[in-house]
């Protein structure tokens, strides 16, 4: 019986984040403009700027602070697709290239070898040769932990890895001086 690790996930690290965040405040912000504007009075500056233009205009302010959100929704969303899982069977992560998702999963049969000594990627090379690279996550230290448990557990090599040390704390064992004594 082989060992079945509990599934996993990483998500990407904040920095790739920021953008899509972005993006929600600046639809959010919209959203209250317009909402401010409709409530304001009707000779206000921002009234006539973007309740009463807004109508004349091929959409109106409150369809283009909508589309926005949709936008900023689909992007928040679009981003936490990203990512590392490692699942039961294998490893699996999802990253984006240009407009593409992309998805690989790769089971633990067909890993040769975990490299963790890169100083920002995880690696894995492959039973025909290649070298799959993981994608950033926001928790490398934990992947790297993880995947190392993982590979020992199936006798799979790793290179630059932590160790792991099982073994209980070292102040249990500490000698005690007044029992050595007596």
């Amino acid at each position: 019986m082989t060992y079945r690790p509990t599934e996993t996930s990483f998500g990407p690290p904040f920095m790739l984040r920021i953008p899509s965040i972005l993006y929600a405040v600046l639809a959010t912000s919209a959203v209250a403009v317009v909402l401010l504007a409709e409530a304001s009075s009707p000779t206000s500056w921002l009234y006539v700027n973007v309740v009463e233009r807004g109508v004349r205009g091929i959409m109106s302010a409150r369809v283009f602070a909508g589309c926005l959100v949709v936008g900023a929704v689909a992007s928040l969303l679009r981003t936490n697709m990203r990512g590392v899982r490692v699942r039961a069977d294998g490893v699996e992560y999802r990253d984006i290239v240009s407009l593409v998702p992309r998805l690989r999963r790769y089971k633990w049969a067909q890993i040769d070898r975990v490299i963790l000594d890169a100083p920002r990627s995880v690696a894995l090379d492959l039973w025909d040769g290649t070298r799959a690279f993981l994608p950033e996550v926001s928790d490398r230290l934990s992947l790297s932990a993880t995947l190392e448990k993982v590979a020992h557990a199936r006798a799979i090599p790793v290179r630059g890895g932590a160790g792991l040390d099982e073994l209980p704390d070292s102040a249990e064992f500490a000698d005690d001086e007044d029992g050595a004594e007596a």
